[in-house]
């Protein structure tokens, strides 16, 4: 008998050392989130603008979060993730952006029910927190292009880039400062849009 109760009783300690250890540690999800972008007054016009699903260039297209310690490396925190792809957060912001800024009848996200006289393409060409300098800073890049949906023509386009200094030099901080960041840009992006000469 007492060789069966060693390795019974070897079980039921590794049973009890493993009931003491902590649960594994989960990632913090993090949302890409902003206020009501401030923008110039603009005399409101009978059009709808549609936002496109934006696209992101290589290395920003997931819901990896990207930072550098030098030039051209990208990395990703292991333990910290956005809550969705920065493109699929970024749309509902932009449609709402522009439908409150009171220059248009609507700002949408497309597709949709509505029947849009303008499209907002939208690329995202970085969002990383860089971490050779200090305090770190967040760069946060876009690229629109306003279309004429009716005629199919390239009526601007123009490229937005922000810094912001993070709070703190972790992925915490490095979200604090992209909404800083996407904060002013989303004003900079509703300005041009109604900034844009459309006949109608």
């Amino acid at each position: 008998m007492k060789p069966v109760l060693v390795p019974l009783a070897a079980a039921a300690l590794l049973s009890a050392c493993a009931a003491l250890q902590p649960p594994p540690e989960m990632p913090s999800t993090y949302v890409l989130e902003a206020r009501r972008a401030t923008t110039a007054q603009q005399p409101k016009r009978d059009l709808v603008l549609a936002v496109s699903m934006p696209r992101a260039r290589p290395g920003f297209d997931s819901a990896q979060m990207a930072y550098e310690r030098r030039s051209h490396e990208l990395e990703y925190f292991t333990k910290n993730r956005w809550a969705d792809t920065p493109p699929r957060m970024l749309a509902p912001l932009l449609a709402e952006a522009l439908d409150q800024s009171g220059g248009l009848r609507a700002g949408v996200q497309a597709p949709g029910a509505a029947s849009a006289d303008l499209r907002l393409d939208v690329e995202i060409v970085r969002l990383l927190q860089d971490f050779s300098t200090r305090p770190s800073r967040v760069r946060f890049t876009l690229r629109v292009q306003l279309v004429d949906v009716g005629t199919r023509r390239v009526l601007a386009t123009r490229e937005f880039d922000e810094t912001e200094n993070a709070p703190s030099d972790d992925a915490y901080g490095g979200v604090i400062a992209a909404n800083r960041a996407l904060e002013r840009l989303l004003g900079q992006v509703v300005d041009f849009c109604l900034g844009q000469p459309v006949s109608r």
